[in-house]
């Protein structure tokens, strides 16, 4: 199991256009990957609704878990996306 913590730099959060690159990207992978932020969690795979249902906004943390036969290099590409998305 790999993790990583993000900041969040988009002035919007996580709005329509980089939930879905980020779940484009998830969905290359056959690891579990989840997101975390203030006690609140879904599946990075789930759908656009359920990741901005989180309400993710700038300055938060994000806590992303991956958990698979793929997990190293989802690791690496997946700091690769949130860096140059959000």
């Amino acid at each position: 199991m790999k993790q990583f913590t993000y900041t969040i730099k988009d002035r919007d959060g996580i709005h329509a256009r980089p939930a879905g690159v980020l779940i484009k990207a998830a969905k290359a992978f056959q690891s579990k990957i989840t997101i975390e932020t203030h006690g609140k969690s879904t599946d990075l795979k789930g759908g656009i609704f359920a990741l901005m249902g989180l309400g993710i906004r700038c300055g938060w943390d994000v806590t992303v878990t991956i958990d698979g036969p793929d997990e190293d290099i989802a690791y690496v590409e997946l700091q690769n996306v949130f860096a140059n998305t959000i």
